[in-house]
């Protein structure tokens, strides 16, 4: 199996090789990989941590502190250090990259959900390379509804928000064993988990991580919710030559999590379900056919009626002129601005509502054909 849209996972002990500080010959192998794979035209999202490891090599001089807020001062001097690490490894081959910070709080918020989908998906289309991280400086530890908690479980949610054919889980250990193989050379590589289940987070307990806020545990929590969402994992060793290469074309490295559901089935339920429907848009003809037959998104000019109180980021019900459901999708607009806009064309959006969050009411990205 070959990939095309994936999110890589590099994690602090593979970025620093269990040192206290960045390992830039580990990070040039890496990024030499994700540029080939770039080339390639595969759309590729990096969630990477290092940053605290980061900063802590920059303050070397100050004596640490073992409470949140200094780490959030090591994470905010580290977030500079890493991102011009990397600008400097994609500059030699002419790829632009830009940073998202992230929080639970901006995946929860509907607006919020809707923004990180659309300037991700819209950098990948741009052939921007992405780095993500948690935003630490904002995501306080007290906070744990605010805090994913670990990188794996954000890299998990940004699979999921992009709707990736692959998140790899890249470490300094070469996947799910049965028992930890630093300490027991007898230990077995698991090449396939077809279920995560007791037995699975047993074995990943074996498996001790100390360096980091992850480990196997936090990995097959993330694996857990990117397979439930149609998203294929897998966990390996990022020092082995080519990792990222071979993975990318399907050949056997590591521990391999397949699928527990159709991507778009997945995507459906979300959008069909009881959380859905807050509005309806009732559109003519030539957008029914450009929707149903031509993949195209739904923009105001085929609008010809809205019924319903609700918000950007909500989602609407798309109907004929009959009154019939033909999809479903999340909105760029509100419904008071899509009573202003509705019928008119995407340029004169600024002028009529004095603000744009793009040309679609709702893009095809967002949206489910019944």
């Amino acid at each position: 199996m070959s990939y095309h849209r994936i999110v890589a996972k590099f994690g602090t002990r593979l970025l620093t090789s269990g040192t206290e500080h960045l390992d830039l010959q580990v990070m040039s192998s890496l990024v030499d990989q994700i540029a080939e794979l770039h080339h390639q035209g595969k759309e590729i999202i990096i969630v990477s941590s290092g940053a605290i490891a980061a900063g802590r090599e920059k303050l070397a001089g100050i004596s640490e502190r073992k409470n949140t807020q200094f780490r959030q001062v090591l994470a905010s001097v580290g977030q500079s250090y890493l991102m011009s690490a990397y600008e400097q490894l994609f500059n030699r081959y002419d790829i632009p990259i830009a940073q998202a910070l992230l929080t639970k709080a901006d995946m929860s918020d509907r607006a919020g959900y809707l923004n990180a989908r659309n300037t991700l998906l819209a950098l990948m289309e741009l052939g921007i390379i992405c780095v993500v991280n948690e935003n630490d400086v904002v995501a306080l530890d007290e906070i744990e509804e605010l805090k994913f908690g670990d990188n794996d479980n954000l890299s998990a949610m940004v699979a999921n928000l992009v709707d990736a054919d692959l998140l790899v889980l890249l470490t300094d250990i070469g996947g799910l064993y049965t028992d930890d193989p630093k300490y027991n050379p007898a230990a077995q590589l698991i090449r396939r988990v077809d279920k995560i289940d007791s037995r699975t987070e047993h074995l990943a307990s074996k498996t001790a991580n100390r360096q980091g806020t992850g480990g196997m545990i936090t990995k097959i929590e993330a694996a857990r919710l990117a397979t439930s969402s149609g998203v294929n994992v897998i966990i390996a060793d990022g020092r082995q030559p080519q990792a990222v290469i071979k993975i990318s074309n399907g050949e056997g490295v590591g521990t391999f999590f397949p699928p527990q559901t159709n991507k778009l089935e997945s995507r459906k339920r979300w959008l069909l379900s009881g959380l859905a429907s807050k509005g309806k848009a009732v559109v003519d003809k030539g957008a029914e056919t450009a929707i149903k037959e031509q993949n195209k998104s739904l923009l105001p000019a085929g609008i010809r009626e809205v019924k319903g109180d609700f918000q950007r980021g909500d989602i609407l019900d798309i109907l004929d002129e009959q009154g019939n459901q033909i999809g479903c999708g999340v909105s760029n607009y509100s419904s008071a601005d899509l009573a202003i806009i509705k019928g008119a064309h995407s340029d004169q959006i600024l002028t009529l509502l004095g603000h744009n969050y793009g040309d679609e009411v709702i893009h095809r990205n967002n949206m489910v054909i019944l």
